[in-house]
């Protein structure tokens, strides 16, 4: 298991160790429970790239290796999860996110990390810019 906040700032080698950057987010599907696409920052520069999620080789806790620096064909509004609200389906607050648990393999969230414990990833509904609504419960 890997969290958000040890991913961030990685760097992004393409499997023959050309740096393309570094690892600024990532951009997940709330209802489906994955990482879909990762944001990276250019080195000396403020431009972004956007990956898909298919186009890494692997994720580690020294680098993220990409198979393709490709620019993904659509990408997906994205919401940053660190520091965004949580409410439940029936507007009860649960604080907000200070981190997200993921396996790094697969991009699936596992949980996400609030002052008051872990929510199970299944519990998630949306993802939105106000919010993250969670299945009450």
């Amino acid at each position: 298991m890997m969290l958000f906040s040890q991913a961030r700032g990685l760097p992004v080698l393409t499997t023959e160790a050309e740096e393309i950057g570094v690892l600024k987010s990532l951009t997940v599907d709330a209802p489906a429970g994955v990482v879909t696409h990762v944001r990276v920052r250019r080195r000396h520069s403020r431009r972004e790239s956007v990956l898909a999620w298919g186009a890494l080789h692997a994720v580690g806790p020294d680098a993220v290796l990409v198979r393709s620096a490709a620019a993904p064909s659509e990408v997906p509004q994205h919401h940053e999860l660190p520091g965004l609200r949580i409410l439940t389906e029936t507007g009860d607050g649960l604080g907000t996110v200070q981190d997200v648990v993921f396996e790094p393999e697969t991009g699936r969230l596992e949980a996400i990390r609030t002052a008051h414990g872990d929510l199970p990833a299944d519990r998630l509904l949306g993802l939105g810019d106000y919010a993250l609504v969670v299945r009450a419960g």
